[in-house]
C-alpha cells in the first residue's frame, strides 16, 4: 500500500466520523506505517493554511486546541504552524508577533514518549477539529500595516504604559495602584490623540484594522463586558464570540493596542482584588463561592464601563483645548464614523446578551470597589468612542 494511500485510508476513517471505534483502526494504519508520517505532517500543514483561509489566525488556532483538546494537541498544532508558516504569505506585524508566541515543545509540559498508535490518534484528534472549522470573520481586508515605530515618541509612549500598567499590576497597596492606572490612563489619552493628529496630516491616513483579544473562562461573560467597555471608551468596538472564546476588537491601530494592554491589566487588577475579597469574606465565617466570583467580576465590569464612559465625555473638550488644533474633534468624528462602518461590514448582524449570575450581593459590593479603586481615569479620562 502506497503512503499517501494509508494517510488517505486513514482520514477517511477517521476524521469525518467522531466514533472511537473509527479512530483506533486510522489509528492502527498510521501506527503500522511508519513512512505516512511525513505525508500525515504535510497534510497537517494543509489544514493550518485552509484555517488561515476561512479567516483564523495563529493565536485563535492555539487558543481553540488549548480549549477543546490537550498539552498533546497544543504541542502538535504549534509545530504545524511554525512548519508552515515559511510557506505563507507575508502577513504583518501582528501576524509575526503571533506566530512568535506560538508555544513550542519547551512551553508545554512534555508527557511520557507516546508509542506511534497513542501518537496517531492525537494527530488524528486534532485533525478532527481542524477540519470541523467554520469560517471566521476576515481581519486583513482594508487593515492597514502598522508603522515602523523605531525611537519615535509614540513607540517610547507605549513602553511607559506598559511598565505604569506593570507595576499597577504588581503592587500591594491600592492607593500606589491608583496613581499608577491614573498616569497610564493619562498617557493613553494623548497617544491615542496624536495618533489621530499624525494619522489626519498624513498623506495616506490609516484605516481601522480589527483584532481578537481571548476571553477566557470562567466567568467569560462578565470579562467580556469589560472588555467592550474598554474597547468603547478607546475609540474601538467589540464583538463577542461566546462560541470561540474571544472578541474581536475594530479600531486603528494605535487604539487596538491600548485597548490590549488596558483590558488585560484591568483584568490581572480585578483578579487579584477578587482573590483578597475572598479571603476577607472567608476571614468573617463566610463561604463563598462561584456566585460570588461571578458578581465580583460583573460588578467590577459594569462599575469600570460606567466610569469610562463618564470620564470619556469629560475628557472630550479637554483633549481639544490641549491638542490645540481646531482639526481634532472632526478628525476624531470621522475615525468613529469609520470605525463603526468597518464594524458593520465585517459583523452585519449581532445580537446583545444579558449578564448572568450576578446574585452575590457582597460579591456585588466588592466588586464596584474594586473597580473604584482601579482608578483608570479621573486626571485625564478617555474619550469615549
Amino acid at each position: 500500500m502506497s503512503t499517501p494511500r494509508t494517510v488517505d485510508r486513514a482520514f477517511e476513517t477517521a476524521l469525518y466520523d467522531t466514533a472511537d471505534a473509527a479512530l483506533d483502526t486510522a489509528a492502527s494504519l498510521l501506527a503500522a506505517d511508519p513512512a505516512a508520517d511525513a505525508e500525515l505532517a504535510r497534510r497537517g500543514e494543509e489544514f493550518v493554511a485552509t484555517a488561515w483561509r476561512r479567516g483564523w489566525q495563529p493565536a485563535d488556532l492555539v487558543r481553540i486546541v488549548r480549549r477543546d483538546l490537550d498539552d498533546a494537541h497544543v504541542r502538535l498544532v504549534g509545530a504545524l504552524i511554525r512548519a508552515q508558516a515559511p510557506h505563507d504569505r507575508p502577513r504583518g506585524p501582528r501576524w509575526a508577533a503571533q506566530l512568535d508566541d506560538v508555544p513550542d515543545a519547551d512551553d508545554v509540559a512534555p508527557p511520557p514518549r507516546p508509542d506511534r498508535f497513542s501518537h496517531a490518534t492525537a494527530v488524528l484528534e486534532l485533525y478532527r477539529l481542524l477540519v470541523r472549522l467554520p469560517g471566521l470573520e476576515p481581519l486583513e481586508a482594508g487593515e492597514a500595516p502598522r508603522r515602523e515605530r523605531g525611537n519615535r515618541p509614540e513607540a517610547r509612549a507605549l513602553a511607559r504604559i506598559r511598565a505604569l500598567l506593570a507595576k499597577a499590576e504588581a503592587t500591594g497597596y491600592p492607593q500606589e495602584a491608583e496613581a499608577l492606572s491614573a498616569k497610564a490612563q493619562e498617557l493613553m489619552a494623548r497617544h491615542s490623540v496624536d495618533e489621530a493628529l499624525l494619522a489626519a496630516h498624513a498623506p495616506s491616513p490609516d484605516t481601522p484594522g480589527a483584532c481578537r483579544i481571548g476571553v477566557e473562562p470562567p466567568y467569560e461573560q462578565a470579562k467580556a463586558v469589560l472588555l467592550d467597555a474598554v474597547a468603547d471608551a478607546n475609540h474601538c468596538r467589540a464583538v463577542w464570540n461566546e462560541t470561540f472564546g474571544f472578541s474581536t476588537v475594530v479600531g486603528f491601530e494605535a487604539d487596538l493596542e491600548v485597548v490590549e494592554l488596558l483590558y488585560t491589566s484591568l483584568l490581572v487588577q480585578a483578579e487579584a482584588a477578587m482573590t483578597k475579597a475572598e479571603a476577607g469574606q472567608r476571614s468573617g465565617g463566610r463561604k463563598r463561592t462561584k456566585t460570588f466570583r461571578q458578581s465580583f467580576l460583573a460588578a467590577y465590569a459594569h462599575r469600570a464601563g460606567t466610569r469610562l464612559r463618564a470620564a470619556a465625555e469629560a475628557a472630550t473638550g479637554a483633549a481639544a483645548d490641549e491638542a490645540a488644533d481646531a482639526d481634532l474633534l472632526p478628525v476624531l468624528a470621522s475615525r468613529e464614523v469609520a470605525v463603526t462602518d468597518r464594524m458593520e461590514r465585517m459583523f452585519p448582524q449581532t445580537t446583545t446578551t444579558r449578564l448572568r449570575g450576578a446574585t452575590d450581593a457582597a460579591g456585588w459590593t466588592e466588586g464596584t470597589r474594586a473597580a473604584d479603586a482601579a482608578r483608570v481615569g479621573r486626571h485625564r479620562p478617555l474619550k469615549r468612542g
